[in-house]
Parts: C-alpha cells; sequence; structure tokens
C-alpha cells in the first residue's frame, strides 16, 4: 500500500483519534460493543492512570494518506516482568483495516520500540492490568461482545499469526441460562459451607453500604488471583480508582461479598452487573448527549448480567465456597427476571472455574487468545 505510514500520538488531539477509529471500522457491526471514550481516555492518560507508576505505554496510528488505516499501544509491565522474571512488551489497542502492510507496520513497530527497550517477547492484546481488556477473540464472531471485553474481526487473528504470533493462552467465557429455582444441591451446600467455616453473606441495601468492603474485596482479588497468567496485585492507588471508577455502576442486588463472622474480612466474591451491551451500542461510545438514556434504561430495565468477578482466598479453595455466592446471585438473577448471566472470560485450564457452572444450563460463548512472539 503506498502512502502508507505511522504516526506516535503525542497530542490530544491524536489520542481522541485513537480512541475513536475503531467506531469508523466497526460501523453497522451488530456485535462489538463499543468502550465509553471518557474510560478509554482515563486508562491511556498518565496522569489518571495509577499503573503509570510501573508501566511505560506509547501508542500509534497507521495512516494510509491522510485516512487513519490501523492503531495500536505498545506497554512494558516493569511490576509484571519483575514478578514473573520476563522480559515481555505488550501490545493492546490494535485496530486495523483487513490489509497485510498496515497489521505489518503496526505490529513490527511495537517489537522494533521492545527491542529498543531490551525485551526479548511481545504478547497480548493485553492492558496496563488485569481489570483492563485482553484478549483477541478466536472464537464467537457471531455472538454480542460483553462490556468488559474486546470484539475485533475474524481477520485479525490470521494476521498475527502470518506475523509470527502463536498461542500463549485463551480464556473462554460461557452463557448461563438462569433457571426457574437455585438448585437444591447448590442451596444445601452452600448452607453447609458457611456455617462449617463461620462465615456470613454481606446483604447491602444500597452501593453505599458496599463501599467500606470495596477495597476488601480487591484484596481478596490480589490474593486470589495471584497465580493467574501475568497477574500483578493491583496497588492500593489502583484499588481506589477503580473503586471510583466502577463502584458507582454497580447494583448491591448482583454482588455477594462472603465475610468472615468474626472479623468482617472479605474471603470471597461475586460481582455482577446489568448487562450494558446493546446500551453501549446504542451510545455509540458517548454519554453525552444522548447516550446516557439507553444506559440508564438497561440499569433499570435488563434480562442478562455480565458476571465480572469472582474470587476466594487461598485458604478457602477447594471448601466449597463459591456455592455461597452462586446461591445469593442466582436467587438474585431469578427474583429481578434476569434470564442469561455471561461468565467472566476464564483461563481455558482453568477447570475449577468450569466447575462452578455445572448444576446449570450453559454453552461456551466466546473464546479470547493472548498472542507471543519472542523477538530475540
Amino acid at each position: 500500500m503506498k502512502n502508507l505510514k505511522i504516526i506516535e500520538v503525542k497530542s490530544s488531539t491524536d489520542l481522541k483519534k485513537f480512541i475513536a477509529f475503531p467506531d469508523k471500522l466497526y460501523k453497522g457491526n451488530k456485535y462489538r460493543v463499543p468502550q465509553l471514550h471518557s474510560f478509554e481516555k482515563s486508562t491511556l492518560i498518565e496522569s489518571k492512570n495509577p499503573a503509570f507508576e510501573f508501566c511505560e505505554a506509547k501508542y500509534w496510528l497507521a495512516y494510509h494518506d491522510n485516512t487513519i488505516v490501523g492503531r495500536i499501544a505498545g506497554i512494558i509491565n516493569r511490576k509484571t516482568n519483575e514478578i514473573w522474571k520476563e522480559k515481555n512488551a505488550r501490545f493492546g489497542w490494535i485496530d486495523f483495516i483487513d490489509d497485510f502492510e498496515v497489521s505489518a507496520l503496526l505490529i513490527k513497530t511495537v517489537e522494533q520500540w521492545a527491542v529498543e527497550n531490551g525485551m526479548n517477547a511481545v504478547h497480548g492484546p493485553m492492558g496496563f492490568s488485569d481489570m483492563d481488556l485482553e484478549g483477541m477473540l478466536v472464537d464467537g464472531f457471531e455472538e454480542i461482545a460483553t462490556q468488559a471485553t474486546l470484539y475485533n474481526y475474524p481477520y485479525y487473528p490470521i494476521h498475527l499469526e502470518k506475523l509470527g504470533y502463536a498461542k500463549d493462552v485463551d480464556w473462554v467465557q460461557y452463557e448461563i441460562k438462569v433457571p426457574d429455582q437455585v438448585p437444591d444441591k447448590v442451596k444445601r451446600i452452600a448452607a453447609i459451607v458457611e456455617k462449617k467455616y463461620d462465615l456470613k453473606v454481606l446483604r447491602p441495601k444500597s452501593g453505599k453500604d458496599l463501599l467500606p468492603y470495596a477495597s476488601g474485596m480487591f484484596q481478596a482479588l490480589n490474593e486470589s488471583y495471584k497465580d493467574l497468567y501475568g497477574f500483578v496485585p493491583l496497588t492500593e492507588k489502583q484499588i481506589a480508582y477503580y473503586i471510583k471508577q466502577y463502584f458507582s455502576m454497580i447494583n448491591p442486588k448482583y454482588v455477594c461479598f462472603v465475610l468472615d463472622k468474626n472479623s468482617d474480612e472479605v474471603v470471597a466474591f461475586g460481582v455482577s452487573v446489568l448487562s450494558l451491551s446493546k446500551a453501549l451500542m446504542k451510545a455509540k461510545g458517548k454519554l453525552f448527549p444522548f447516550g446516557f438514556i439507553p444506559v440508564l434504561r438497561a440499569l433499570y430495565k435488563n434480562d442478562t448480567v455480565d458476571m465480572l468477578l469472582q474470587g476466594v482466598k487461598p485458604k478457602y479453595h477447594n471448601k466449597g465456597i463459591p456455592a455461597i455466592f452462586f446461591n445469593e446471585m442466582m436467587q438474585a438473577y431469578i427474583d429481578n427476571g434476569i434470564q442469561t448471566a455471561i461468565s467472566s472470560h476464564a483461563l481455558e485450564l482453568n477447570t475449577s472455574s468450569l466447575l462452578l457452572f455445572k448444576d446449570y444450563e450453559y454453552r461456551q460463548h466466546l473464546r479470547r487468545r493472548c498472542y507471543i512472539k519472542h523477538i530475540k
């Protein structure tokens, strides 16, 4: 392709173009859920995102003449490399037209930057932390994405593999049919486990009742996720950032914190939210001037939830604790007319996560892949 060039994003105008490019690329697509531009901006700006305390990043746009035809971010997470004893750079926020010259230019730009910074490999798509969107869709292209996952065209993985990238790990998601009633087996196990380990369920009346336990939930997340692929514990600043950014959207009906009865310590949690997928598609990435209308409607009238996060502290592993939050959350879904629950993405080899759904009717919904290429 003649007149193809790559430009580093350095100005706020360039960043707006970087964030907005996928909206044009996916115009008319029935499956992609646009991210809110304001959230994207907050993640990508150093002064806003506390992950920049241990990350560095660059963003690039690919142009054909004066038209944007692709974008990519390069990220080096120094804390991840230190903990996992790696020298990996990440690529993320990757989107491009179906032209191999474009994808090759984007990827090679990140690879060159990685080499200049002493890295041995490049993997992705990944963000600054595990709270960011990650994984390239490889199965489920005709399924509506969720607000917490990436969508991409089927040609993306073909380009990546042609450029020498191979599967590192896969994440899978499941669509669960909400039953008419919680299975008796789940109720029974939940009651036994709660009593045996001296636990209790937090039953908040409002979102404000959750806030005193929010930091404890993220501490439990840090412990329960510590051995998962590439995970780095969230810092106090990151925890405060995510509480401020996301907890205002959480309806306490669909959240379950399991506490130690004696200390009030959060030992396990399940966090789900009403699905905003269709609402965000109507909003087209912007809440204003009118995008907030479908979002508000979805927060009050909905039949689908996204199960964003679940975790159990290691000392409570293999003790049946998930039955407690599944019992509570499923009952809430039933009481409020929810028909479908979409699971969070889980590593395909994490068989314990699949066991959570064995008492329900479910199917694999989506599969995403982290690719890797060794450059040294």
